[in-house]
């Protein structure tokens, strides 16, 4: 039967006949895989991205197309959010500083006005309802 095995199971027809030296293995062929560092995997990615073909620079490389897919999708994403990065200036401080003197000032408002309702005998909290 077509697609079938010894074992009984199905297998696409063909797939088994795959000599590794096609494509039968995990690697694109070739020498064994490697680990890439950070600036290979950069200089892939912009062979990528300039237009060169993916399914041939993954052969080249000995990767698969997902890898260098991925490598890719990865590489876009850290270089939009590096733009999206704006350098702080020195409204950047006084904004800072400013809000740290509101929040100064707001809490000893509450303290005079907590303090005055002690001294007066009044609650410190409103009741809440019970409905």
């Amino acid at each position: 039967m077509d697609g079938m095995t010894e074992e009984g199971t199905t297998e696409p027809a063909g797939l088994s006949e795959r000599p590794q030296e096609a494509g039968g293995d995990k690697s694109a062929g070739g020498p064994p895989p490697q680990r890439f560092s950070a600036k290979r995997k950069l200089r892939a990615v912009s062979r990528l991205l300039r237009g060169e073909p993916l399914e041939l620079l993954a052969r080249e490389l000995n990767v698969t197309a997902a890898r260098l897919s991925q490598w890719r999708d990865r590489a876009v994403l850290a270089a939009a959010a590096a733009l999206k990065e704006r350098t702080g200036d020195d409204r950047d401080d006084e904004i800072t500083r400013l809000k740290g003197k509101v929040g100064e000032m707001t809490m000893a408002s509450e303290l005079r006005e907590k303090i005055g309702r002690l001294e007066a005998g009044a609650p410190l909290a409103r009741r809440r309802s019970r409905r």
